[in-house]
């Protein structure tokens, strides 16, 4: 998928010794934005901007060792260990050491003749991540201008991992004439070198150059045209993102110092072997507990508390991405966790007041949201038609944000409806919600429509579904219950039968599924729903309609 941008300059950072501005360059290319704010939060947002950089060129993949260097010295070798093993003589002896003796020689000279291409090569690769940051970065950050508030996002390159700053009118002093809307941001390695310098006692101005938006005739020398070849599965990443925000979770309220021994404990040991998860311990009544495997360390969090109802434990990969937040520990006055269940993702936002930091993070590295967390496959799916989505988006674009339940009684819709319609905004890259709160907000990611029929389906059990779907192989049951829906139905794939059952709360969001099929007896929910839990869904959208 290509992404086109049109810059007029470069972002920059100016400072002197009593003042520090920050001048971000947008997207020509979309609708005109502006902000023009003086800080008074100023450590809390240099840590979080810095932390923000540490995702957005985070790329925590294994990478296999290069051993180039290892096989071009096996292969000079092989003749001396030939020449080792069929030696018999004092002769052959004295001629393996002349060679032996003449190979270090030529080696010598080689790793001589070599050095100043090695040394090049290496400045090579320091200049272009310093300088070509589309080289290093898949797209460049998004930040959005509300009347409430500015927000950045940013997705990392291994897809794994979500960033989202928001910062509240009460962050600046003062604030200057603003404009609302999203653009992308030029942003480069040395912009985060100068977000370093920010200090508490320095003056520091942040602005959205509206200068960027500015027509011109003729060659402009200042423009700078980029093109930028996403791949499809980064996008649907950031897509579900947006639509794991809308799913319920366990919420854990952290002290800030509970939060800190995980960090301690992950940096004190280096595990040699696996399972290599946090383990959250939640019984009602009882502080949580932590547990760090694989040394089984228990972390008892006694000034926290969370809202569990029952016993759970909930394990968690990939906890070394935790470390980003680590320099916003000082600063943090809370620290919020929604974990979505065992295995699945989570939500951790920093609270430090007027700012909050928000990292979105997969059931583990490895298991990148746009592959294996299919949460929009889960998100509320209720029957909406065209017109009500765009009557929907259009009134949220009109007051920029808004809640489900405000938006159903200024549209007199069925809250139902509502929600529905900005899920499918979510899904199409046009809405993102709020962590932790009922609110709903206009963004566009992309300032051209997301080719929604190449992302819709981003698995093949979503492909299959439909097809059962439409060629009627799905016989459901509805069973209305208080506050949620069960389904249990017969899915006929031409080959076995599979009995089905599924639980769709008061939010039409899927909570429970059971089917006989080999996908879910091994994966559960983990990996989203089978296609036979996805066709019964789809059966029991078609019955709620038709009875509506």
């Amino acid at each position: 998928m290509i992404f086109q941008y049109q810059y007029r300059g470069f972002s920059r950072v100016g400072s002197t010794p009593r003042s520090t501005a920050m001048t971000f360059v947008p997207d020509g290319g979309r609708p005109p934005m502006a902000f023009n704010g003086l800080l008074r939060d100023k450590l809390p947002f240099r840590e979080a901007i810095c932390a923000m950089h540490r995702v957005v060129t985070g790329d925590l993949r294994w990478k296999p060792k290069e051993r180039e260097d290892y096989k071009a010295w096996a292969a000079t070798q092989e003749e001396v260990w030939l020449a080792e093993f069929m030696e018999r003589a004092g002769e052959i002896k004295g001629q393996v050491s002349a060679v032996r003796e003449e190979l270090d020689t030529l080696r010598s000279r080689k790793w001589e003749v070599m050095t100043p291409f090695r040394d090049a090569k290496q400045r090579y690769f320091q200049h272009i991540y310093k300088w070509e940051r589309i080289w290093w970065i898949v797209l460049d950050p998004v930040i959005t201008v509300h009347p409430d508030q500015v927000f950045f996002e940013c997705f990392s390159q291994d897809e794994s991992s979500y960033a989202r700053l928001s910062c509240t009118h009460d962050v600046f002093e003062k604030v200057g004439d603003f404009t609302c809307g999203t653009t992308n941001i030029d942003y480069s390695a040395p912009l985060y070198d100068e977000f370093r310098k920010i200090r508490d006692y320095k003056e520091t101005a942040l602005a959205i150059d509206p200068g960027g938006f500015e027509v011109k005739t003729g060659d402009d020398p200042a423009l700078r045209e980029e093109k930028i070849d996403v791949p499809d599965s980064w996008v649907r990443g950031f897509l579900q993102v947006s639509s794991a925000m809308t799913l319920d979770g366990i919420e854990v309220d952290l002290d800030p110092m509970d939060f800190h021994a995980i960090c301690f404990h992950l940096k004190r040991k280096k595990e040699r072997h696996g399972p290599r998860s946090l383990r959250f311990r939640l019984n009602p009544g009882q502080p949580p507990v932590i547990i760090v495997d694989p040394w089984g360390t228990e972390i008892v969090c006694r000034r926290s508390f969370h809202h569990a109802k029952e016993n759970t434990e909930i394990r968690l990969w990939g906890r070394r991405r935790l470390l980003v937040l680590e320099a916003m520990i000082p600063l943090a006055r809370r620290v919020k966790v929604r974990l979505l269940g065992y295995g699945m993702p989570s939500f951790w936002q920093v609270d430090m007041g007027a700012l909050n930091f928000t990292l979105g993070l997969s059931g583990w590295t490895a298991n990148d949201w746009s592959r294996a967390g299919q949460f929009d496959l889960m998100a509320p799916r209720t029957a909406v038609s065209t017109e009500a989505v765009e009557m929907v988006l259009g009134a949220l674009n009109r007051s920029w944000f808004s809640s489900a339940s405000s938006l159903a009684a200024q549209l007199s819709m069925p809250p139902a409806d509502v929600l529905g319609a900005l899920v499918a905004g979510t899904q199409a890259g046009l809405v993102v919600k709020d962590p932790g709160d009922d609110l709903w907000r206009a963004r566009a990611l992309s300032r051209e429509p997301l080719p929604l029929d190449r992302l819709r389906f981003s698995n093949e059990r979503e492909a299959k579904a439909r097809e059962l779907f439409q060629r009627g192989s799905v016989k459901v049951e509805v069973e209305e219950r208080i506050g949620e829906r069960q389904i249990a139905g017969i899915v006929d794939d031409g080959k076995t039968r599979y009995p089905v059952e599924a639980v769709i709360d008061a939010d039409e969001r899927l909570v429970r599924a059971k089917c006989s099929c080999n996908f879910f007896q091994q994966n559960r929910l983990r990996l989203g729903p089978c296609e036979h839990v996805l066709a019964a869904r789809m059966a029991k959208a078609r019955y709620h309609f038709s009875a509506k």
